[in-house]
């Protein structure tokens, strides 16, 4: 994981456009396979811990041969990359390796994609597969890769055929600013972008003194763990160590819906924390956070194993079932945001409808904006009350909101005007609102 802290200067990369992705849909034309029975009546299977340790002694016994790291431009990463592809090869997926330059050497990014399912609705997972130079990179990001991987094998294994297609990353040079992942999603056209329902993120998912933490990016992706975790009597809470700064950032940036898990890095568990969880109070989560000691003996195997579960209960569960679209109320009228000024608005109006707004009212947001953590966004209900969807944030150093919120509006009429209210409330960076939509 990459936890350096953006700063509101600092200029985008200009990645290698040369090597354009290539692609990794089925062929055209091919027949459907039709499922032999519906993936929401299968349940995920147990991922074995042996399996996944496996993997990691393999990622460790590559760091070990080659200088004792996996990282980007260094030959640990490519035969990390060559490791994994070869199991996902003689697992019958469709393997692409996709290549982009970053400080100097070639780096690579690892795609596999699971013959079937809609590729109208694609459900990724992915991981860093770098480490740093300092060491092995086994619970950063070792633990993360391997989960993935074996969970692809499971799907593998059960020959699951789901409703949606999917797909499966391992990004290269995310200890660098999510170089890999960040090329991926630039490189992907807007059309196939818009096909991806959802991206679930794994990075350090096996620290020695865990926590148990959950993305809220996305609410339906956050149940889903958090479902996971409540049937097995784990307690959760909300990631916010490394938000933002893992390979997942790519993708929400271009409206993509993320998730994820995390087990924390270099901050300190509290004595309530150690109560819940177990672990010591006043250390680390990961004491060997990019350190040379980030080895196999640095895995905590009780959270190595409930996340490898998680990660295959997501992927089964999300990947089960079509979402069924309500009727669309939209405003694609550009509304100018003014700089560090009042609020501005924008009207959908929700006509010949009965009763109440849903509890799962859906709000999508598109503002282009050049410094998304000045803006305050609200949806304002016909009868003036506000529901806030993001609040204004000095750290958040992105480019625009694209983005789907989920807002509880039961207790309001569905009829009238809704309005999107947007507010800068910060100097230097302007924007405007370029469509929002309600979907009931």
């Amino acid at each position: 994981m990459n936890l350096s802290v953006p700063r509101r200067a600092v200029a985008a990369a200009a990645f290698a456009l040369a090597g354009l992705l290539a692609s990794v849909a089925p062929a055209a034309g091919a027949a459907p396979t039709q499922p032999a029975a519906p993936a929401d009546a299968l349940a995920a299977p147990d991922i074995p811990l042996a399996n996944v340790k496996a993997h990691l002694t393999q990622l460790q016994s590559i760091a070990t041969a080659n200088g004792g790291n996996r990282a980007h431009g260094r030959t640990g990463y490519k035969a990390s990359l060559d490791y994994v592809k070869a199991k996902l090869d003689a697992a019958g997926f469709t393997t692409t390796v996709q290549q982009f330059t970053s400080s100097g050497a070639t780096g690579y990014n690892l795609i596999a994609d699971w013959p079937g399912g809609d590729v109208n609705q694609t459900l990724m997972a992915g991981a860093h597969l770098d480490s740093v130079t300092s060491g092995a990179g086994i619970n950063d990001n070792g633990s993360g890769s391997a989960a993935v991987l074996e969970t692809a094998l499971a799907v593998s294994r059960a020959q699951l055929q789901p409703t949606k297609h999917l797909r499966f990353g391992w990004w290269g040079a995310e200890e660098l600013g999510l170089v890999g992942s960040k090329y991926y999603v630039n490189n992907l056209p807007s059309a196939e972008r818009s096909k991806i329902s959802g991206y679930l993120n794994f990075d350090m998912i096996g620290s020695p003194n865990p926590g148990y933490f959950v993305y809220d990016d996305d609410p339906t992706i956050e149940q889903t763990f958090k479902d996971y975790f409540a049937g097995i009597g784990v307690s959760t809470e909300i990631e916010t160590e490394g938000d933002g700064r893992s390979d997942h950032a790519s993708f929400k940036n271009v409206g993509i819906p993320v998730g994820g898990l995390f087990t924390g890095a270099s901050r300190t568990k509290s004595s309530a924390q150690a109560q819940k969880w177990g672990g010591t109070a006043g250390q680390a989560f990961d004491r060997c956070y990019h350190s040379s000691c980030d080895s196999t003996s640095n895995i905590n195997d009780t959270a190595l194993d409930r996340n490898s579960d998680a990660v295959a209960h997501a992927i089964w569960t999300l990947s089960a079932g079509t979402t069924v679209p309500g009727d669309v109320y939209e405003n694609t009228a550009d509304v100018s945001i003014p700089d560090n000024g009042a609020a501005v608005t924008s009207t959908a109006a929700v006509t010949g409808r009965t009763g109440n707004a849903p509890a799962t009212l859906k709000v999508g947001v598109d503002i282009k904006h050049t410094w998304r953590g000045d803006l305050v966004v609200d949806l304002v209900a016909p009868d003036g009350t506000a529901y806030r969807l993001k609040n204004s944030s000095g750290s958040d150093s992105a480019d625009n909101v694209i983005a789907t919120y989920t807002v509880n509006a039961s207790s309001e009429v569905a009829n009238g005007d809704w309005k999107l209210r947007v507010q800068d409330v910060a100097q230097y960076d302007t924007g405007y609102i370029d469509s929002w939509k309600l979907t009931f």
